[in-house]
């Protein structure tokens, strides 16, 4: 599950390290609880449905999923009005009608959404605790910080590392006098990638398959997550201060049409619409490297193709005439791990 909150602040250095982070993470908020109590939903689901009991696992399952869409509609304003994030208030305001979508179908019988379901949950089970042990959160934190600014040594700078405004030791010191914009960044939670690691997590964890192959499968996607993130951080902690996106057309786009101040327009840029966009790509690209692997994850991701598109597909025969490789019957047939 991608919390998908920002991937790497700005800070406003000429009025000390402005944070963009939301209210709601000040204190429990309706969108933590939101958060806690669909992801225990999903997991009181898989537990009633191993227990023989169907009835009560398509309620509180479908029950759930509405929960789980409700969360990401409070996440909206965040996206649209701190983060300034079209591609993310977009995916928000639709996770709604599709999370209640599942529900429906969920509710009125389709009990292969369980296995999405069981995905989604271990997603959360990833995630959440993460998200709200300090001491881990702080770790991740100030680790991803500490190898951004590795990567900046090797391309020549060495900013140095200050307290960002959630606390930690995670804002890159560029002197405002030195550069162009005037602001840096510093590094959140969802810069570790650990929103990325959980969706695959979920994945491989919810299919039956061969120990072996969903260990190497999460290796593989949780190695190629971290190098991507690593170097998409770098990029956007430079990009930010030295103002590569800085022209005339791009300011009148972030002034304009995202009300931002014209000397953020460079993070904006490198943030919100060329990571965000690639990260797409990344994804897309991981999950085939992982079929490679793991082909039966195509199970739970041809669940949800039908809830996005109201249409049945065999990814199994579409992988195998896309390259020429026949998906072997302990793929379609899984053993126990």
């Amino acid at each position: 599950m991608s919390s998908p909150r920002s991937l790497a602040l700005d800070a406003g250095a000429s009025v000390g390290t402005s944070s963009v982070v939301p209210g709601f993470l000040a204190s429990v908020s309706v969108a933590d609880v939101l958060a806690w109590v669909s992801i225990a939903g999903f997991v009181a689901a898989l537990v009633f449905s191993w227990q023989q009991r169907s009835d009560l696992a398509r309620h509180v399952g479908s029950g759930s999923w509405v929960l789980f869409g409700l969360f990401w509609l409070t996440m909206v304003p965040y996206y649209y009005t701190d983060a300034q994030s079209p591609i993310q208030t977009v995916l928000s305001l639709v996770a709604l009608p599709l999370c209640a979508y599942t529900g429906y179908l969920l509710y009125n019988g389709r009990l292969s959404l369980l296995t999405l379901t069981k995905a989604v949950a271990i997603m959360g089970m990833i995630y959440l605790p993460v998200e709200t042990i300090p001491f881990v959160r702080q770790w991740l934190i100030e680790t991803t910080a500490a190898q951004a600014h590795f990567g900046m040594e090797l391309l020549g700078y060495s900013p140095g590392i200050n307290e960002g405004a959630n606390g930690y030791q995670s804002r890159f010191d560029f002197d405002p006098d030195e550069t162009v914009t005037g602001r840096t960044t510093y590094i959140v939670l969802a810069c570790t990638g650990i929103g990325s690691m959980a969706i695959f997590g979920g994945l491989i964890a919810s299919v039956k398959a061969p120990l072996k192959r969903k260990v190497t499968a999460f290796a593989l996607a949780v190695g190629v997550i971290w190098f991507l993130n690593f170097l998409r951080n770098v990029f956007i902690a430079i990009a930010s201060p030295y103002g590569w996106f800085q022209y005339d057309s791009l300011i009148y786009i972030t002034t304009t049409f995202m009300g931002a101040p014209e000397n953020r327009t460079s993070f904006l840029v490198a943030h919100n619409f060329i990571a965000q966009s690639l990260s797409i790509v990344a994804l897309v690209g991981i999950t085939y490297l992982v079929i490679k692997i793991l082909p039966e994850i195509l199970g739970p991701l041809e669940e949800a193709l039908f809830v996005i598109t109201g249409n049945e597909y065999d990814l199994y025969d579409a992988l195998a005439d896309l390259d020429g490789t026949p998906v072997s019957e302990e793929a379609v047939n899984p053993g126990d791990d």
